[in-house]
């Protein structure tokens, strides 16, 4: 009888500390916003449900309390307490009062996420694979092969970044045309084009680019930064179209090219203008011009707009952060002129007195993409061959943590619509 009083006690216990949550804060009390999202992660691939509070302390997780998660926040430096079971009902009520903007979603899976990118070495860094890397997110480099090859479906989350899907190699003919890197991407892309059958390497891209139109409209969620975010949509509003000068395809653009645009193809953009002159660095009218924004380092700032949490769930997740007005950066795509984003588009980051947007939303079919303008949210004006960012250095940076949010977006466990 003594023994199983033991037992029963033991077993109480447990439970006790097993019924126990464990919160990692993300609000200024965090120590380190961006590795926190890694444990995040790492729970879901312990078969572990991770609960995400949707504006509470700046959008803070909250999961089971085990001594392996404990030691995993410790070793990476990540924030958390713990708090009782009974806590974690009343918050979650708090949480749940139609007077507070807050809500709980919750993260079932492991996010299968794909990167875009040449295999071979690029003279530019990304930075969402060093964001990844710092936050201990695993990832797969997936180009022209795989995605023609139709293994794109395999994964949840694609991301496309420092990419010029327009087959114009990003415009830098003009200033490194002569560059040893510049000629090897050429060679590159002009050998990938004829491994696949394609005349031109803008022939290329456009059926990459109807291949990830696809794997987003099935379902898919697509992340781009700078350069990739606007010459996607071009390449897909020119199907069909030559928009490319003799130096970057053999032949020249087709005069006729602006009447021809579709920008019903496109996902994010209309009304915009290619840019036909070649020594021209832009592609087109969508991104801003550096020269005539008026704004210098200090006072490039924008605005992450507010949602309802518990009507607007898709850009109150993506908008997560400890500050909303978060530094501006610059990038081959720095930001995108209003008037040229589509009505069905949600603005989620804009400098209103700039009339631009930064950071848009929309959907697709079944899927989702996010575009978000600059190249590197803790370096003002990356230049070509600079060294990359050491992120140990901004483990807080509210830039950063909006591509985390899309990262961990994929295993939300989706709601039904509410009427």
């Amino acid at each position: 009888m003594k023994k199983l009083l033991v037992i029963l006690l033991v077993g109480i216990q447990c439970l006790s500390v097993y019924a126990d949550k464990l919160i990692i804060p993300m609000d200024a009390s965090q120590k380190n916003h961006l590795k926190a999202y890694g444990i995040a992660y790492w729970v879901l691939a312990q078969d572990e449900e991770v609960e995400w509070l949707l504006n509470y302390k700046g959008g803070s997780f909250m999961m089971d309390d085990y001594e392996n998660i404990e030691k995993e926040c410790l070793l990476r430096g990540v924030s958390f307490n713990t708090i009782s079971e009974t806590r974690a009902t009343n918050l979650k009520n708090e949480i749940a009062n139609p007077a507070v903007n807050a809500d709980v979603v919750k993260l079932l899976k492991v996010p299968k996420i794909a990167v875009y990118s040449p295999k071979t070495a690029q003279p530019w860094d990304d930075a969402v694979t060093m964001v990844l890397k710092y936050a201990e997110i695993p990832y797969d480099l997936v180009f022209d092969d795989e995605v023609l090859e139709g293994k794109l479906p395999t994964y949840d989350w694609l991301h496309l970044h420092h990419e010029d899907f327009t087959g114009q190699y990003g415009k830098f003919w003009a200033s490194y045309r002569n560059a040893s890197w510049y000629k090897e991407q050429v060679e590159e892309a002009e050998t990938m084009a004829t491994k696949h059958g394609f005349e031109k390497v803008s022939d290329l891209k456009l059926a990459v680019t109807k291949k990830i139109r696809d794997f987003t409209v099935g379902g898919g969620f697509l992340f781009a930064m700078c350069s990739a975010t606007d010459s996607y949509d071009i390449a897909m509003a020119a199907d069909g179209v030559d928009v490319c000068e003799r130096m970057f395809d053999g032949d020249p653009m087709d005069p006729n090219a602006q009447s021809k645009l579709d920008y019903s193809k496109g996902f994010a953009f209309k009304d915009f203008k290619v840019e036909k002159n070649p020594m021209t660095y832009e592609v087109s009218t969508i991104d801003v011009n550096p020269r005539t924004r008026g704004v210098r380092e200090p006072n490039d700032l924008f605005a992450l707009n507010e949602f309802s949490a518990k009507w607007d769930v898709i850009p109150t997740i993506l908008t997560q952060n400890h500050e909303r007005i978060v530094k501006g950066f610059m990038g081959q795509t720095t930001a995108f002129k209003k008037d040229q984003v589509k009505s069905t588009v949600i603005i989620m980051g804009e400098n209103k007195s700039l009339n631009e947007a930064r950071y848009i939303h929309g959907t697709v079919g079944k899927g989702q993409f996010t575009f978000y303008g600059g190249h590197d949210p803790e370096d003002y004006q990356h230049m070509v061959g600079e060294p990359p960012t050491d992120l140990n250095l901004h483990p807080n940076s509210p830039g950063y943590r909006l591509i985390l949010n899309n990262i961990l977006f994929p295993s939300v466990k989706k709601k039904k619509q509410k009427t």
